[in-house]
């Protein structure tokens, strides 16, 4: 019923929008123009990404060194895009997994804004004198011909089909605007002032974000600037409602990204677009009067259109001249007012005295992906860094489950020493940490999250990332296995820890030492920061010691066997059991041993399984916001 209602809407609007196009003629095809431009902004941004692959990323990372270097780059990103959402997207993403920082994208989404006055000078140009048409038909011809030749032409295809439609598009709205808008005149039906202004800042604002192109709505304002239907002023004022409007994008993905970083970042474009909104509209009279003497003095004086994107431009020169100096200042503010979360409360049992801990009625009952958002997966790279970053989540979630079912305490994992008398203590009924139970909860939730976002990413991906991507599931599913044999493993583990006249109870201590000291070594080895050959040594000899307490485990199986000491069933589960402990290290082992698959520098990151953080326990449970 609530899917049904949901869709009601939509169906009703466009059905209401398919019955206006019989009544004019003009207004379909004003409505066509405004669908092709929009098409091919859409056309033109994916053909841009696929082409470039991941060298934008990597572009973008470097660009950062200094604040003039990613303004640079967003003007220039913005320029080659020509879309300011797709550039605060990416900058959003390469924030909230970590590639750059705060301060870089502050400078980046600075140069972002003017760079999308490049774009309105084009449209200004070709916008009044003559026709685009002829220009897009062999375009249209050349990138359907591109697109059977390989990825890459197919990619370079769509670049061009996308600037075909662009002008087809353009022809079209002005077309629309010249037949549906004869009866429409603002010029004298409305008279200027601050409340006419207002309203015309309401419309750019509306039609930015509906059409979620702060492009389409200057486009709009033009067209109908170039057909008389509006005056000049009308159109700077739309034009600021759209500059307005372009933030709205951008701030909602990035706020319900949920990370911190994009939330900074999307308050940081809301703020440049308000306040130099404000600034603008202030001073709107002079502005007019500035751009008109400028285009006078170039000798376009009486070209309107050229004067707006004037305007624009000034518009984005007052927001930069207006935040450049303040972007430390803006930083520092940003971190204060939306500070990084504070860590959860934590569902984990007082194994001393079997109490549990207190538990906010607002906790969620499972724990789920942190790091996976829509904005991540803007581009392969920021998708990658983000399941990277989910994967080192389910492995420090794993190490957790995987020591409660030996019925140890997580500090245990991190404490300089082991605690000796934990160790050796027999599980008390309070512990009640179930394996089965915990895998449910906080890791089937995960692994799940994780597979349909990677599933998720739609883009042509090279070699390159086709064996990170393969790899990046194989260690997934080796710390889901790993956590599933502990599973099996706690069963006759807590039967026979708790039975202290039996004989195989020493066994099961010995058992779940080793599995402690494997638990402890793979956090360890992981946190090292060494070159590959040292590295690779160490975890050699963890996995030589883990080879020689099987080879040892064994044979004192079979003696005790021999002498009677122990009889089949008991030899059976002590095997059985021993089996499950080899391959949760050699499954633990994989994961680290990935790390080294290839250059990539990104699975080096996936055997921190441990964390950075010592002071909380793994396992957390998350507010709901």
């Amino acid at each position: 019923m609530d899917k049904l209602k949901s869709l009601l809407l939509p169906i009703l609007a466009l059905s209401v929008l398919g019955v206006s196009f019989l009544y004019s003629s003009g207004w379909l095809q004003l409505c066509a123009g405004l669908a092709l431009f929009l098409f091919g902004m859409q056309c033109l941004e994916e053909g841009l990404k696929e082409l470039a692959g991941g060298r934008l990323e990597q572009l973008l990372e470097r660009s950062t060194a200094t604040p003039f270097k990613g303004f640079l780059f967003g003007v220039g990103g913005t320029m080659v895009l020509q879309s300011t959402t797709l550039m605060s997207l990416l900058t959003i993403a390469f924030i909230s997994t970590g590639l750059i920082q705060l301060a870089g994208g502050i400078s980046i989404l600075l140069g972002t804004n003017l760079g999308a006055s490049a774009g309105i000078w084009l449209l200004a140009a070709a916008g009044q004198n003559f026709s685009l048409s002829p220009l897009a038909l062999p375009l249209l011809v050349f990138g359907v011909l591109a697109g059977f030749n390989g990825p890459k032409s197919k990619a370079a295809g769509r670049i061009v089909l996308g600037i075909a439609f662009i002008f087809m598009g353009i022809d079209e709205i002005k077309g629309g605007f010249n037949a549906f808008g004869n009866s429409i005149d603002m010029t004298e039906q409305v008279e200027s002032g601050l409340f006419s202004q207002l309203i015309f800042i309401a419309i750019g604002l509306a039609l930015t974000a509906v059409l979620q192109s702060s492009h389409a709505t200057i486009m709009l304002a033009l067209a109908a600037l170039a057909g008389g239907q509006i005056e000049l002023w009308q159109a700077m004022a739309i034009a600021i409602g759209g500059n307005v409007g372009s933030s709205i994008t951008t701030a909602v993905v990035g706020w319900l990204g949920g990370n911190r970083g994009g939330q900074r970042l999307a308050l940081v474009h809301v703020l440049f677009n308000f306040f130099t909104a404000l600034v603008t509209f202030a001073l709107l009279n002079p502005l007019t009067w500035l751009s008109h003497w400028v285009m006078g003095a170039l000798g376009a004086g009486d070209n309107t259109l050229l004067q707006l994107a004037l305007f624009q431009t000034l518009f984005n020169i007052i927001g930069v001249v207006l935040f450049w100096p303040w972007q430390h200042h803006l930083e520092a503010w940003l971190y204060k007012f939306l500070p990084d979360r504070a860590e959860p409360s934590v569902l984990i049992p007082d194994l001393k005295t079997g109490r549990t801990a207190v538990v906010e009625l607002r906790v969620p009952q499972e724990s789920r992906a942190r790091y996976l958002s829509d904005a991540a997966l803007t581009s392969v790279d920021t998708a990658s860094r983000a399941v990277v970053q989910e994967l080192q989540h389910l492995g420090r979630l794993s190490l957790e489950v995987i020591c409660h079912a030996l019925y140890q305490p997580i500090e245990q994992l991190s404490n300089v020493k082991v605690d000796e008398a934990r160790l050796n203590a027999r599980p008390d009924d309070a512990d009640g940490m179930d394996a089965e139970e915990l895998y449910q909860r906080h890791i089937k939730g995960v692994y799940s999250d994780l597979l349909g976002f990677m599933s998720r990413l739609d883009a042509h991906l090279d070699e390159e990332h086709q064996q990170f991507w393969m790899t990046c599931q194989v260690v997934a599913l080796q710390l889901v296995d790993a956590v599933k044999d502990a599973k099996h493993l706690q069963k006759n583990m807590g039967r026979y820890l708790r039975d202290d006249s039996s004989i195989v109870h020493s066994h099961y201590l010995d058992l779940r030492r080793h599995l402690l000291w494997v638990l402890r070594q793979v956090r360890e080895v992981g946190r090292l920061d060494l070159p590959d050959d040292v590295w690779r040594s160490r975890l050699d000899w963890v996995d030589g010691q883990s080879s020689k307490f099987d080879a040892d485990f064994r044979l004192r199986i079979f003696s005790e066997v021999r002498s009677q000491d122990l009889d089949n069933l008991q030899a059976s589960s002590l095997m059985n059991d021993l089996g499950y402990a080899s391959r949760i290290t050699q499954s633990l082992r994989n994961v680290l041993q990935l790390g080294l698959v290839g250059e990539n520098e990104l699975l080096r990151e996936v055997r921190r399984l441990g964390g950075d953080d010592d002071e909380f326990p793994l396992i957390k449970m998350h507010y709901s916001n």
